[in-house]
């Protein structure tokens, strides 16, 4: 369930001195959940609940185990109840979000509502298109085209006369019956779940809705629902994209507060980017063409502005504009915006007429097409030819080989940073809790604060920069002795192209080592489908190869199988969590630098050493300390997990900024020695086995 609806009468606030200190909190939560006490969770929930009165924005490191959710939700449940004044979480993932919505809040709520004197409430609030459209459902707004096998004899009947021809249109049925009994329309409710063609045809875009104020449905919006309980519960659990839209676009879409804790902090920045990002294609123009002449508009000049930027877009090379847009592709995104700017004057219904929901719906959404083709296009065509623009400016070609040349290529617009946006639209009016198993590179806080917007130290702040202060708690894991960090200073410096033969081979003896028990960690697909080709060819294990299927059933079994091998690249080094004997070794193929032409981090590592910094040290070093520790952090789940993370790539062990590096790991005993790594290895599958083999005999009949 994704909210806890309000008591219909809630009690008088309990007085400062009547609600226990959050370690009696704590405590009493840890106690009825059936957990033990640590010391870390203790010294966070403390250093939390001291900031929110302090009013001091706080960064925490909280290694796996520590139980981070807990120690920062006690403080919160705390404040909201005294204040009677929501608090919000946003976290980077869905699965994070459920974590918190679905199990930590309402095993809390139990726990906690003898001390509170009443039951915690709480909300999730999610983007408009989460959620079905009810006044879509009932035929407000207009179908996509092409959406059946069959032609539909009329567009929002079609599925309830004449019954669905393929897959889509079977889930188009099943939603359209689920709008009818479920009571949050939130797509994550919907189990099995259904494509995002189907989906789409009974959601809507932000951009698309009506708006509570002109939609026939709004008393019925379940977006809208979700929203108005939100400002009356304690806790309102959100995402880092939503809470950038609601921050920089000023929708209020979140209820006002005065504390906010994101989780996941280590992603916020990269997700602010993403939200403040855009594309443009030769497809986005079309399809925003199509929407305005289904609402009855003629299209011809922008129809035309589309082919135009298919042919400039035809002329140049991928990668990063440095110095603005050539001057072909310049002429055509001004041509895309001059014919979108037109065309949105004249997307309205005609003089006189009051229009039907139907046409109402098609403008609305026409509008909302053309209108973000001419955002993005103004944005583009308006920035500096010089290249001394806030944006960055590249083309990106897909590398899908069946696609049509010209809808393989983007123009991408991305913020050179997002410190300053962040600096004003979180920090200036909130208390702010950042927190993360991986917040530090380096063995400091420095690069987290930076990225937000945060001064460099701990402290008064100054230059506009709000006074923060940071706590590592630790972990309750005991490293040096679970695990191995094992350096291949022997290995050579991998290529471009990844993964060599070298490093193949020394994967191969590591898992045979290992009898199976290994997530793979490689820095590309192409690396990672071509060491899975070896390990099949050399070794009697089962090999996983993200790609194979869906990386949660790929990561299901091989938590099943202990013999077992999954390899893949980026989603791994983050989402996998498999405690136990199935993950025993953990490879990572090469130190994961951003590729040199990224346009992005090239461009933001330019600037820094313009300023007079280490471009290097400040983008390229951050980004691969974080992603080192990510993937490192695979292999201690629990305090029984034992093991070894194998680098295999000799820069961290050689080069002048391996030390920052190896600062940003866990703390792992580090070893060059390849045969003690071998022998350590076979050792711990000989327990397993053992273990296994006993396991077996005790549950034989």
């Amino acid at each position: 369930m994704s909210t806890a609806p309000p008591a219909p009468a809630a009690p008088p606030p309990p007085a400062a001195d009547q609600v226990p200190d959050v370690d009696a909190l704590l405590a009493s939560a840890v106690a009825a959940l059936g957990g033990a006490r640590r010391e870390g969770q203790h010294v966070m929930a403390r250093a939390v609940d001291a900031a929110l009165s302090t009013r001091e924005h706080l960064l925490v490191q909280a290694g796996t185990g520590t139980g981070k959710s807990l120690a920062y939700l006690v403080p919160l449940a705390r404040r909201a109840v005294e204040s009677r004044r929501p608090v919000v979480v946003s976290t980077a993932t869905l699965a994070l979000q459920n974590q918190v919505a679905a199990r930590d809040l309402p095993r809390l709520a139990d726990a906690l509502e003898p001390l509170l004197g009443r039951r915690l409430t709480w909300q999730v609030v999610k983007g408009r298109a989460n959620h079905l459209c009810v006044h879509k459902v009932d035929g407000g707004f207009p179908e996509d085209e092409a959406l059946f096998d069959a032609p539909a004899p009329m567009p929002g009947l079609a599925l309830t006369s004449g019954g669905p021809s393929g897959r889509t249109g079977r889930d188009v049925v099943r939603l359209r019956e689920w709008a009818r009994t479920t009571s949050t329309g939130d797509r994550d409710d919907l189990v099995p779940g259904v494509s995002d063609l189907a989906w789409r045809q009974l959601a809507v875009s932000a951009r698309e809705c009506l708006g509570a104020t002109r939609c026939p449905q709004a008393e019925d919006c379940f977006s809208e629902r979700a929203r108005e309980r939100s400002r009356d519960v304690d806790v309102v659990v959100t995402n880092h994209a939503l809470l950038a839209i609601d921050a920089f676009e000023g929708r209020a879409i979140l209820p006002e507060h005065e504390v906010l804790v994101v989780d996941e902090a280590h992603e916020l920045a990269d997700r602010v980017t993403s939200v403040v990002s855009a594309q443009l294609t030769v497809a986005s123009v079309a399809a925003a063409a199509t929407r305005a002449r289904q609402s009855g508009a003629e299209t011809d000049r922008l129809d035309a502005a589309a082919e135009d930027l298919g042919v400039a877009l035809a002329e140049v090379p991928e990668g990063r504009f440095a110095r603005g847009l050539p001057e072909l592709v310049h002429l055509a995104v001004s041509g895309v915006r001059d014919a979108a700017r037109e065309l949105t004057g004249r997307l309205r219904p005609p003089p006189g007429e009051r229009p039907t929901d139907a046409v109402a719906g098609a403008i609305s959404v026409a509008k909302a097409a053309v209108g973000e083709v001419l955002e993005v296009a103004e944005r583009m065509a308006g920035a500096p030819r010089d290249g001394t623009g806030h944006d960055v400016l590249w083309l990106s070609v897909s590398e899908l080989s069946s696609t049509p040349s010209a809808a393989r290529r983007a123009l991408q617009v991305a913020p050179l940073q997002v410190a300053g946006l962040l600096r004003e639209a979180l920090f200036a009016d909130r208390t702010v809790v950042l927190t993360s198993a991986t917040l530090t590179t380096g063995g400091t806080f420095t690069g987290a604060a930076q990225a937000v917007g945060l001064g460099s130290t701990p402290g008064a702040g100054g230059e506009g920069s709000p006074a923060w202060d940071g706590l590592d708690v630790g972990s309750p894991f005991d490293y040096p002795r679970q695990g191995i960090l094992y350096l291949a200073r022997h290995l050579p410096v991998p290529g471009r192209e990844g993964a060599g033969t070298p490093v193949v081979d020394e994967v191969t003896e590591l898992v045979r080592a290992a009898g199976g028990r290994t997530l793979g960690l490689f820095s590309s697909r192409r690396a990672a489908e071509a060491a899975a080709e070896v390990l099949r060819e050399r070794l009697d294990v089962p090999v996983l190869c993200q790609g194979d299927d869906v990386t949660p059933t790929l990561v299901r079994e091989f938590a099943a199988d202990p013999t077992s091998v999954l390899v893949g690249t980026l989603s791994l080094w983050q989402g996998v969590d498999v405690p136990g004997p199935s993950c025993q070794l953990v490879t990572i193929d090469r130190i994961p630098f951003p590729r040199p032409d990224d346009p992005l981090l090239s461009a933001r590592a330019e600037a820094v050493s313009r300023a007079g910094g280490n471009g290097f040290l400040a983008v390229s070093a951050q980004h691969a300390a974080l992603r080192l520790a990510q993937g490192a952090g695979r292999l201690v789940r629990s305090t029984a997990d034992r093991g070894v993370v194998a680098v295999l790539d000799p820069r961290l062990a050689t080069a002048r900024y391996g030390g920052f590096l190896r600062a940003s790991l866990p703390p792992l005993w580090a070893t060059s020695d390849r045969d003690v790594v071998l022998g350590a290895l076979r050792r711990l599958d000989a327990a397993a086995r053992a273990q296994e083999q006993g396991a077996a005999e005790e549950g034989a009949p």
